[in-house]
């Protein structure tokens, strides 16, 4: 666990903080105002940090939202993997990523949206670094997703007719789509219908 010290703006004696608190502090604001939205004021107030503090530890806000954006892709892709990793049907793990997805859309969560398609929306067209993290993030979920679907017609619980690059494409389209109507305030009910009738593709 890495900490970073804090020189309290200015005064006192320096104090440890811990650098994956802050970030992940960073990454619900980031997400909840966008990138473009805040301020590195704005941010030390977030993080509870001074600015000075967060000047030396990532020199700027880009850095922070780059800093940030590595470990909410790390964190997802963590939780991603212990579905593949289960020792459930294709047609299960493909059901319970697409839930994953949709307990993310609605209520509170829903509200705070995707780091990602802050990512995308904002810097991916004029950042080359982010557009690259951001491709990598979405050309993995979709990598995954195919994964699945084919494991799913090996095992028999999705249907040989299905084109597996196809689906998968518009599965990852599904899930990203879902986040953002999340952002405007959805009832999980709804998400989960969705689920529900992404599921009858697979027949």
């Amino acid at each position: 666990m890495s900490s970073i010290n804090d020189s309290s703006r200015g005064r006192g004696r320096p104090r440890e903080f811990d650098i994956d608190e802050a970030l992940d502090r960073a990454i619900l604001h980031f997400r909840k105002h966008g990138y473009n939205g805040v301020s590195i004021a704005d941010l030390s107030g977030a993080l509870k940090l001074s600015s000075g503090s967060i000047y030396k530890a990532f020199l700027n806000k880009h850095n922070l939202f780059s800093a940030a954006l590595d470990r909410y892709m790390a964190l997802r892709s963590a939780r991603l993997l212990d579905i593949m990793n289960s020792e459930e049907s294709g047609r299960e793990k493909l059901r319970r990523l697409l839930v994953f997805y949709a307990e993310s859309s609605h209520a509170s969560e829903g509200r705070y949206g995707c780091l990602v398609i802050v990512g995308a929306v904002e810097l991916a067209s004029t950042d080359e670094e982010i557009a690259a993290k951001v491709s990598s993030a979405l050309e993995g979920n979709q990598k995954r997703l195919k994964d699945i679907i084919l494991q799913g017609q090996n095992d028999g619980s999705i249907s040989k007719k299905v084109d597996a690059e196809t689906t998968a494409r518009l599965m990852l389209s599904l899930a990203q789509g879902m986040r953002v109507l999340g952002k405007t305030g959805q009832k999980r009910e709804d998400m989960m219908a969705v689920v529900d009738a992404a599921m009858q593709l697979l027949n």
